[in-house]
């Protein structure tokens, strides 16, 4: 580890990795189920989503510790109807049950050229997109969704009544290069707001209210009130469909009846997912769709930028040039280096970050 500008660390990513598998391996996690997880958190990171990556392995550790994740839970199948099928995750780590989903779905849809699974009884699954990018990279289009605890009103209102929901959706290309769509419904997630409360700092306008429904840029009045929907009523009225597709459609929690993820680390989360593929490579001839995919990619990046701008982007080529640039080392905040030693050194381990 080197040092990093701005209280960051530079972090070696295998060091890192081996560091938190290692951490969750005490947490009596399997192997294989460690590393699905630490992967989904580091790319988050090296994708430069922080609010999904390292900062939430504090966060599942007291889960797992507590009770609230089932450490050695195992999902099952419950509803099998060919192209939809239903898994009950039994609590265990969201990237667990996800990547039982993922790969059902993509089994069933080279089958069905269609498939939708849903995930109930469900833990936080890190980004929409690290799913999505499993379905691309065997030419299919795939959709990954999860519902949330209440965190956003009603158009007018003031009191939380649907979560900010994200979705992914992934198209495969020519290149191999993705065009990928990830985004929750609220304005921002809260993640970023916690990560700004963490570090002293203000938040835009229009990210949030206070628990009295005002605007606020503080962080700290944001985390106790609510989330304004991107764009209105027309975020709002997509993570309602969002909450129903992924809580409904599995016989899941919706709504209020999933719980606070930085609640009660004892009670269960109980959020909700969604995962649907689409076996594209049978459409639109031998090659799919990924031509078209390549070449509305090529168009929107040589589309005509507007003054002051000197680089446009198609979905998921940012993040795709933050993966280039961080491939063996990331920066964390010295501070959260601290925090995973600290981890480390309470479970007994030899290994740290530091």
């Amino acid at each position: 580890m080197s040092a990093a500008s701005d209280g960051d660390s530079d972090v070696d990513v295998a060091r890192l990795t081996s560091v938190l598998s290692s951490l969750f391996g005490a947490a009596g996690v399997s192997i294989d189920d460690a590393r699905v997880t630490v992967d989904s958190l580091v790319a988050a990171e090296v994708d430069g989503v922080s609010s999904h990556g390292i900062a939430l392995v504090p966060l599942y550790l007291e889960r797992l510790q507590a009770g609230g994740v089932v450490a050695d839970a195992v999902p099952s199948i419950v509803e099998d109807l060919g192209g939809l099928l239903v898994i009950d995750a039994a609590h265990a780590l969201g990237q667990v049950s996800s990547q039982m989903a993922v790969e059902l779905a993509i089994a069933r849809a080279r089958v069905h050229g269609l498939s939708i699974v849903t995930v109930r009884h469900a833990f936080h699954f890190g980004t929409a997109a690290f799913w999505t990018r499993q379905f691309a990279a065997l030419g299919m289009v795939g959709f990954a969704f999860s519902n949330t605890r209440p965190l956003m009103p009603a158009p007018g209102g003031a009191q939380r009544v649907v979560g900010n929901n994200p979705l992914s959706i992934a198209f495969p290309s020519v290149e191999g290069l993705p065009l990928v769509i990830d985004m929750a419904m609220s304005a921002t997630a809260m993640g970023r707001i916690r990560i700004a409360e963490a570090k002293g700092q203000p938040i835009p306008e229009g990210w949030a209210t206070d628990d009295e429904g005002t605007p606020t840029t503080s962080p700290a009045a944001a985390i106790k009130g609510l989330l304004l929907p991107a764009a209105g009523p027309k975020g709002f009225g997509l993570a309602v469909a969002i909450d129903l597709l992924c809580g409904a459609l599995s016989g899941g929690a919706i709504g209020s009846s999933v719980k606070p993820l930085y609640g009660n680390a004892a009670q269960h989360y109980d959020c909700s997912h969604a995962f649907i593929a689409i076996d594209a490579s049978r459409t639109n001839g031998e090659q799919g769709i990924a031509g078209q995919v390549t070449s509305f990619a090529n168009e929107i990046r040589a589309s005509t930028p507007a003054s002051g701008t000197t680089k446009l982007y198609a979905p998921g080529d940012l993040e795709r040039e933050r993966r280039a640039l961080r491939s063996t080392s990331l920066p964390l905040s010295s501070a959260l280096v601290a925090q995973i030693d600290a981890l480390a050194e309470k479970a007994g381990l030899t290994v740290r970050l530091n």
